[in-house]
């Protein structure tokens, strides 16, 4: 892959090559022996035991966790110098994307490999990562992460536990609570994070069994009933000062590049989700019969299996570029080395936070891509989708707590447009300066290109969506200046017309890097094909989101002639012959109907 570190956000104001990404079409030997030790492991261990996790069976869940860590299935993070695998970000993506079919306990593996045990990985000292990471690897403790509060969920940095430090200076000393925890009914280590003095908020690792630390009782929740969600409490909980995490007042530098490497990881499960959503409709579509044959030779439940087949490979696409991204941008941190422990935390949030922009789109996008499947399923199951001994009616109801999981998807919504604007007002982007040179551009003719390549035609409609989205977010920066912030509604038609733009160029992107792979392999030619008919239906279709929500935000910024010259300008941007996607689709749903599984 080329040299892309500091890539942010930049797939807004410019192009990329299909060599500059990474695809799951590039795994080596080693990762697909990893995937496929997952499997195995997902297989042997996991299904025959499922509905004993499900009715939270703390201990067996514990017992997998070990035999999950002797595997070495929750050390892909961890460095090998602390008894890890070291392995890149896109061999533990392909994990998580694997291990996502143990529904409840992939959730307790997700958190203890994620949130729970990286901070320690990126932020620790020396001494901690030797005390906890090799544990932690090899599933003899199990981590939980401590954020959310009783009174503060999105608002994080709203905190109310304390930590004071005591006369002796030796320990700090936690009062508080923290609510929704995963893993907390049997976890051993936990990040939590206090305010110092209600002041400095810091993160400590705090050990299961201190005095004044206790557990409350398991939640009763609509989903992901197999996984421990409890709430905790400190009553003068001492904490030693050397299990403070990064610095004293910096614990906001740990909490949002972990949930940023968190929406990531989520992502990633959400693509193994939506792959197994499919298999299940599409296996029970072909054994249903309705009038004398298979439901499956409906074209209206083609369409939907065919809509659930793109949205994984669009998710698949964009998750497995970004991991992509986050491999190359640690190890560049990781090179430049030296310095304290503090120094090189602070070179991995660095290299985390260059990402983050993306971490919510894949988040937003792969969660309600997971529900749309899931729902879909349902529907496709009729009444049986409605009844427990069908898995469908449990992927519906898990897949809901993931728009509400590291950060809402209105957070993240919030938080897209809001990033991009502070990256371009630091000069890493030249974001305002592009949405400048476009306003006198777009009032010239725009005459249409040739179509002569394969996907050149979806390669013009996305840089044309990029334009729309600097076109509209430059009327929105001159109209409301810094105000912008306050107009949620307008950043969040925003943030969609960047999450359909790097979808589709994601899409675009692997399927023109299959086509130049394929050579003279028949197979390799074959799913370039079929990737290339499934990109042409998502671009199209996306295409359309794209000018519906330019339009709806145009007219919040513009009225009158001016809302109309914009509106004939947008016009303008849309236009582009158009493909016949039903038969597109009738395609798609038949190798899926063939294969009965997610299909390429």
């Amino acid at each position: 892959m080329a040299q892309n570190n500091g890539w942010g956000g930049r797939f807004v104001v410019e192009d990329m090559a299909p060599e500059d990404i990474v695809t799951p079409e590039d795994f080596t030997d080693e990762q697909v022996m990893i995937g496929a030790a997952a499997r195995a492991f997902l297989e042997g261990e996991i299904r025959p035991r499922d509905a004993e996790i499900e009715a939270l069976d703390y201990k067996l869940t514990v017992e997998l966790m070990r035999k999950a860590g002797e595997l070495g299935l929750l050390g892909a993070d961890v460095p090998e110098a602390y008894g890890g695998l070291g392995l890149d970000k896109v061999s533990s993506t392909l994990l998580a994307e694997t291990l996502a079919e143990a529904s409840s306990f992939a959730l307790s593996v997700g958190a203890h490999v994620g949130i729970g045990t990286l901070p320690i990985v990126f932020f620790g000292t020396p001494e901690q990562k030797a005390k906890y990471l090799p544990d932690l690897a090899a599933g003899t403790k199990i981590a939980a992460y401590c954020l959310t509060e009783p009174s503060s969920g999105s608002d994080a940095l709203g905190a109310k536990t304390k930590a004071r430090l005591n006369a002796e200076g030796t320990h700090y000393v936690l009062n508080g609570s923290k609510l929704y925890i995963t893993n907390s009914g049997f976890a051993d280590v936990f990040i939590v994070y206090a305010k110092v003095n209600g002041d400095h908020f810091t993160a400590f690792i705090v050990e299961r069994g201190l005095p004044g630390f206790s557990i409350g009782p398991e939640e009763h929740k609509m989903g992901i009933k197999g996984s421990s969600t409890c709430p905790i409490f400190f009553d003068d909980t001492p904490v030693p000062v050397e299990n403070v995490l990064g610095e004293v007042g910096k614990g906001h530098l740990i909490a949002f590049n972990i949930l940023n490497i968190g929406r990531f990881k989520l992502a990633a499960a959400c693509v193994g989700g939506a792959k197994e959503t499919v298999g299940l409709a599409a296996k029970y579509a072909n054994g249903r019969k309705q009038f004398g044959r298979p439901i499956a030779s409906f074209p209206l439940i083609g369409a939907k299996l065919a809509d659930m087949n793109i949205a994984a490979f669009v998710t698949e696409s964009m998750v497995y570029r970004t991991a992509g991204w986050i491999d190359e941008t640690l190890k560049n941190a990781e090179a430049e080395g030296g310095g304290a422990a503090s120094e090189a935390g602070a070179r991995a949030a660095k290299a985390i936070s260059e990402y983050a922009l993306e971490c919510s789109i894949n988040k937003v996008f792969a969660t309600e891509a997971l529900d749309y499947a899931a729902d879909e399923a349902v529907q496709i199951h009729g009444g049986y989708g409605y009844i427990k001994e069908y898995k469908v009616e449990r992927i519906y109801r898990d897949s809901r707590i993931n728009r509400i999981f590291e950060g809402t998807n209105e957070i993240n919504r919030m938080l897209i447009p809001g990033t991009l604007m502070k990256k371009a007002l630091k000069g890493e982007l030249p974001l305002l300066r592009k949405a400048r040179a476009l306003q006198a551009e777009l009032l010239q003719p725009m005459p249409l290109p040739s179509f002569d390549e394969p996907l050149s035609k979806e390669t013009y409609r996305i840089a044309q969506a990029k334009r729309t989205f600097l076109a509209v977010g430059g009327l929105a920066v001159q109209k409301y200046g810094l105000a912008l912030e306050q107009q949620q509604e307008v950043l969040v038609l925003l943030a969609d017309m960047m999450i359909q733009t790097f979808a589709m160029e994601s899409a675009s992107l692997r399927t023109r890097k299959m086509l130049r792979k394929a050579g003279a392999d028949p197979a390799a030619a074959t799913r370039a094909r079929n990737a290339v008919e499934m990109t042409v239906v998502f671009v199209q279709e996306a295409m359309e989101r794209v000018e519906r929500y330019a339009k709806t935000a145009l007219a919040a910024v513009e009225t009158g002639d001016a809302l109309q010259t914009q509106l004939a300008v947008l016009k303008k941007l849309m236009r582009a012959p158009l493909d016949d996607t039903i038969m597109l689709k009738r395609s798609i749903a038949a190798r899926v109907i063939r294969s009965q599984q997610y299909t390429l």
